[in-house]
C-alpha cells in the first residue's frame, strides 16, 4: 500500500512538472479565486468590528416625568436588567443630568447664567439602555408601552445611530452576498480550469494510461496521480494567495483602522495566518482535488 501511494504521489508530481505552463495557469486562476476568498474572510472581521463599534454608541433613552419617584425608576431599572435583550441600564438622576448639562455648556455664558438663575432643576431623570443586539431595541421600547409605566414615562427615544447601524447592516449583507457570489464564481472558474488542465494531461498521456489499463492497473492507480496534481495546484495557489495578501493587507490596514477604532486588520491577519492559510488550503484542495477526480472519472467511463 505504501509503495502504491508513493508511486501515485511521484507520478502526480511528475505530471505537474511535465504540464509546465498549464500548471502555472491553473495556479494563477486558483490564486485569484483564493484572493477573493481571503478578502471575504477579512471583510467579515472588519464588518464585525465596525458593527460592534457603532453598537457601543447606540442606546435607547427613557426620560421620566419630573414627579416620578426615584424608587419606582430604580425598580424599573432592576426589571430591565433582568430582560434577556438588555445588556446594561444606566440611571441618570435629575442632579446628574444637570451636572452633565452644565459641563457640556461650560463655555456658553448665556446658558450657564440662565441655569444659575433657575430656582428648580428642569431636567428629567433618565435611563440609558443598551441592547445586546441592535434589532432588540424595538422590544425594549415596547416594554414602556405598558399602562403601569406610562404614568411615569415622559418619552422614549432612539439615538440617531440606530438608523446608521440599520443602514450599515443592510450594506454589510449586500456586500457579503456579493462577495460570496464572486467567490463561488471564481471557484467554479478555477475548477473548470483544473478540470480542463487534467483533461489535457490525460489526453497527452493517453497511450501510457492505455498501457496501464491493459496490464490491469486499477482505476485508483490511474486516477491517483491526476488527483495529486490537482491538489498540488491547490496547495501552491493557497500559499501564493496568502503571500500576495500580506502586503495588500499591510497597505490597506492604516486606512481601515482610521475608520473603525481599535481595528487592526494586519494584526488580525498575522495572528490568524495559520488558520487563514489552513482555510485557503482546504478550499483549494477541494477545488483542485474534486475537479481532477471528476475529470479522470469522466475519462475512465469512456
Amino acid at each position: 500500500m505504501f509503495t502504491v501511494i508513493s508511486r501515485i504521489i511521484q507520478y502526480g508530481m511528475t505530471s505537474f512538472r511535465r504540464n509546465g505552463w498549464l500548471s502555472a495557469t491553473t495556479v494563477v486562476v486558483m490564486t485569484l479565486a483564493l484572493l477573493v476568498s481571503m478578502g471575504l474572510m477579512l471583510f467579515g472581521y472588519v464588518t464585525a468590528k465596525a458593527v460592534a463599534s457603532i453598537q457601543e454608541k447606540i442606546d435607547i433613552s427613557v426620560y421620566f416625568k419630573t414627579d416620578a419617584p426615584e424608587d419606582e425608576i430604580l425598580n424599573i431599572k432592576s426589571t430591565l436588567e433582568k430582560m434577556a435583550e438588555v445588556k446594561s441600564a444606566e440611571y441618570v438622576s435629575k442632579d446628574q443630568a444637570l451636572e452633565i448639562f452644565k459641563s457640556k455648556h461650560a463655555g456658553d455664558e448665556t446658558i450657564s447664567q440662565a441655569i444659575n438663575e433657575l430656582n428648580i432643576n428642569p431636567l428629567e431623570a433618565s435611563l440609558n439602555i443598551k441592547a445586546k443586539q441592535p434589532d432588540q431595541y424595538k422590544t425594549i421600547a415596547s416594554y414602556f408601552d405598558s399602562p403601569d409605566l406610562k404614568q411615569y414615562v415622559d418619552s422614549v427615544t432612539y439615538t440617531e445611530n440606530q438608523t446608521a447601524i440599520d443602514r450599515l447592516n443592510a450594506i454589510i449583507q449586500s456586500i457579503s452576498r456579493g462577495g460570496l457570489v464572486v467567490t463561488i464564481a471564481m471557484a467554479v472558474i478555477a475548477g473548470l480550469v483544473v478540470f480542463n488542465t487534467i483533461r489535457l494531461a490525460i489526453y497527452s498521456n493517453r497511450e501510457e494510461i492505455g498501457i496501464m489499463r491493459a496490464v490491469g492497473a486499477s482505476n485508483g492507480l490511474v486516477r491517483g496521480p491526476y488527483v495529486v496534481e490537482g491538489i498540488i495546484n491547490g496547495v501552491l495557489a493557497a500559499v501564493v494567495s496568502v503571500i500576495i495578501s500580506a502586503p495588500i493587507v499591510y497597505s490597506a490596514s492604516p486606512y481601515l483602522n482610521s475608520f473603525v477604532p481599535q481595528l487592526n486588520v494586519f494584526g488580525y491577519f498575522v495572528s490568524n495566518i495559520f488558520r487563514l492559510t489552513l482555510y485557503q488550503i482546504l478550499f483549494a484542495v477541494i477545488i483542485g482535488g474534486l475537479s481532477s477526480f471528476l475529470a479522470v472519472r469522466r475519462y475512465l467511463k469512456n
